[in-house]
């Protein structure tokens, strides 16, 4: 097990709608930025839902990318002790603090990038906030057998839903 604190703020500005958490960076992401990792989708599942091009793979594009679209986006543990990237293993969390958020921005739903970012953000910060995360499927490379069900995507387009209303 290894202790790991969170190594970026979050990025959100105050026209932030929809706030997207992850639970904690992985090794490889933490080289990268968010979501850096070459094989996880997130950028290119965002821009798919978003009807958009998947931003340029560089931390500057990829927050103008979210800014753009009025998507806030966090994670849910500040630290813990983890054993690789493994968020089954996640323990001893020290969560974030999502008030600058929702003090600044007018958030209207909260998704949770995997079950372990939804149920932290949930445990931890839902009843403060007034906003329970709603789930989505991860789009880590370790939950490659749902990238290809028609309810991965359709899951997804929620955020395209709000964004759009």
């Amino acid at each position: 097990m290894t202790k790991v604190i969170h190594p970026w703020p979050p990025v959100f500005d105050k026209n932030s709608r929809i706030l997207i958490v992850g639970s904690l960076p992985s090794p490889a992401s933490r080289k990268f930025g968010y979501y850096g990792h070459p094989q996880n989708i997130f950028w290119s599942t965002l821009a798919k839902v978003l009807d958009q091009p998947t931003p340029e793979p560089n931390q500057p594009a990829r927050r103008e990318f979210l800014l753009k679209n009025r998507i806030a986006l966090w994670d849910a543990v500040h630290s813990c002790e983890i054993d690789g990237a493994s968020d089954a293993t996640i323990r001893d969390v020290v969560p974030n603090d999502f008030s600058d958020i929702f003090v600044v921005a007018q958030i209207e739903a909260v998704f949770g990038s995997g079950k372990t970012a939804t149920n932290l953000f949930n445990k931890f910060s839902a009843e403060k906030f007034g906003k329970e995360a709603i789930y989505l499927p991860s789009t880590s490379p370790a939950n490659r057998f749902m990238h290809g069900r028609p309810d991965y995507l359709g899951a997804w387009e929620q955020i395209g839903q709000i964004l759009n209303s």
